[in-house]
């Protein structure tokens, strides 16, 4: 039960520390236009089956790659590493780790906040491959001095190419919501966790 209310605890300590710059954006900027929800984009998802379809293929394509970066950085601790091998009574910690305390926090930051900002500046085109390269270096630069540059660029290259994909059906498909980037990131954070808990990989 400890990890579970530890997950609980850090993934509002992390939601809270990846809205701080974000709302105080919106504070100077945005907030006699539209509420803060509405504008980092917690709305209600466009689109219909064509988003739908988009995540579903978006989260297979993710949970592909998922198991070719899990065997590349097999042996080395992971946000993940403390499910290894507890089974069925990690579940529930891995459900909120998943879903609250990264893909939250990440989509809120890199979907919700840089990529809306940086597009009105630059352009979609333009915000949408900051944003997934700098995801892609967030996930992948703390790999490099454990396992190889090589390994470390695959894994930057792969991470990079699902936010990228993640952006364009946030902004192109679904009207803004950032809810299908962090139903794709929470799937794939589940499938890790599972498979650390479940010594699947």
């Amino acid at each position: 039960m400890s990890l579970f209310v530890d997950k609980i605890v850090s993934s509002i300590f992390q939601i809270v520390i990846f809205a701080i710059i974000p709302f105080v954006w919106w504070l100077i900027t945005a907030r006699k236009q539209r509420k803060f929800i509405e504008w980092i984009g917690l709305k209600k998802m466009e689109g219909g089956k064509k988003t739908l379809t988009s995540i579903i293929i978006v989260s297979v394509a993710f949970l592909f790659l998922g198991v070719f970066i899990l065997y590349i950085i097999s042996g080395v601790e992971t946000a993940t590493s403390e499910f290894k091998g507890l089974g069925m009574k990690a579940v529930p910690a891995i459900i909120i780790y998943a879903a609250f305390n990264t893909a939250l926090p990440e989509e809120l930051l890199f979907r919700g906040f840089l990529l809306k900002r940086m597009s009105n500046k630059f352009g979609f085109n333009t915000a949408n491959v900051i944003q997934a390269l700098l995801f892609g270096l967030l996930h992948g630069a703390m790999f490099f001095a454990l396992v190889g540059l090589v390994k470390a660029i695959l894994a930057v290259a792969f991470t990079t190419v699902i936010a990228w994909f993640m952006g364009y059906i946030n902004e192109k498909i679904s009207g803004g919501s950032i809810i299908p980037s962090w139903i794709v990131h929470a799937i794939s954070n589940l499938f890790s966790g599972l498979c650390a808990a479940f010594l699947l990989i």
